[in-house]
């Protein structure tokens, strides 16, 4: 019966010296390793070093060379002309694709070449779409037929998908027209010109013209009613500095504040409006421009630090393949 007993722990001394010797091989494998690391660089060293400095050299070159610049046009679409926008911009993209030269001689771009890219995204602002402020200045009703709108999407589905979904996306104010080309660019020879042709279309000039003139006359009559609410309030203090008893009647009194009121909503439409017309001086205004930023994304201006890395793992990756078939080789042969 005590046999069993004894089997038993030789068993286990047993384990425990495999389980030892395994951990005792896997330490002294990952030694052997770093200790042929160690043989690898120090049998490599001149090479690597070569290897590093190339890389270094050499994309410091293919980074001068192939530089890319972004520039970046905020503008504000006016008069409900963004799908104009987007198709203006569109009809560029086309012709880059085609290399029309034709049609950038004719809108004034003789360096076309130099664009790789034009792209057109909008500047998500929710409040700018239900505050619209075209809409503010023509009928306020329709301020709130765009939050309805909004609002009865969002019922079926996420309210972040609709606010940045493509058909909704276009009816905001602001986008950001995105040029991207292989060297820096002059205002003057690229940016103006493709705003001048942003701007030229007969239908929206006419329906501009007609816009602002309705602004300025609706100044004109504010400030000829606020003339007349003032020689209305110069006639009643007059009356009043007339009374004897110096009392303000109650009706009196109302008609007043309705006065007052009138004219200080005047005032302030009237203020409203001329900010207008600083807005509106453009079918499409041009409030911001940053030109010339350099591309560091992706794999632009990186390569100096890229290449060197690809050369010295491709040429360990190479030694391993190497050694790799030469063992496989040496046990076919054997």
């Amino acid at each position: 019966m005590s046999a069993t007993p004894q089997k038993t722990d030789d068993n286990q001394e047993i384990d425990l010296r495999q389980i030892s010797k395994s951990i005792g091989n896997f330490f002294e494998g990952i030694s052997d390793n770093i200790f042929g690391i160690i043989l690898f660089l120090k049998k490599n060293l001149l090479v690597l070093i070569s290897l590093f400095i190339t890389g270094v050299v050499a994309g410091y070159f293919i980074d001068k060379v192939n530089q890319s610049y972004r520039h970046d046009i905020i503008v504000s679409s006016n008069f409900a002309s963004n799908d104009y926008l987007y198709n203006k911009v569109g009809l560029i993209n086309a012709s880059l694709t085609q290399k029309d030269t034709v049609f950038f001689n004719k809108i004034g771009i003789s360096n076309f070449d130099k664009i790789n890219a034009i792209s057109i995204k909008p500047i998500i602002d929710i409040y700018s779409l239900v505050n619209n402020a075209e809409a503010k200045t023509a009928n306020n009703a329709q301020n709130t037929q765009n939050f309805e709108l909004v609002k009865l999407l969002s019922e079926d589905g996420d309210i972040t998908k609709v606010i940045k979904d493509s058909v909704t996306s276009r009816n905001y104010t602001s986008h950001k027209i995105s040029i991207v080309t292989d060297n820096r660019i002059d205002n003057d020879k690229t940016i103006t010109p493709l705003l001048n042709y942003l701007n030229k279309s007969d239908y929206y000039n006419k329906y501009q013209s007609i816009y602002i003139s309705n602004i300025n006359e609706k100044i004109k009559q504010d400030t000829i009613v606020i003339k007349q609410i003032d020689n209305l309030l110069n006639q009643f203090a007059t009356n009043n500095n007339q009374k004897n008893d110096k009392l303000i009647y109650y009706n009196e009194n109302n008609q007043l504040n309705d006065l007052i009121n009138n004219k200080n909503a005047r005032i302030d439409e009237i203020g409203y409006l001329r900010t207008q017309l600083t807005t509106i001086d453009k079918i499409v205004k041009d409030t911001s421009i940053t030109i010339n930023i350099k591309n560091n994304k992706g794999l632009n201006n990186k390569m100096k630090l890229v290449l060197p890395l690809l050369l010295i793992f491709g040429y360990i990756g190479f030694i391993i393949f190497g050694n790799y078939y030469r063992k496989q080789l040496a046990k076919q042969n054997s």
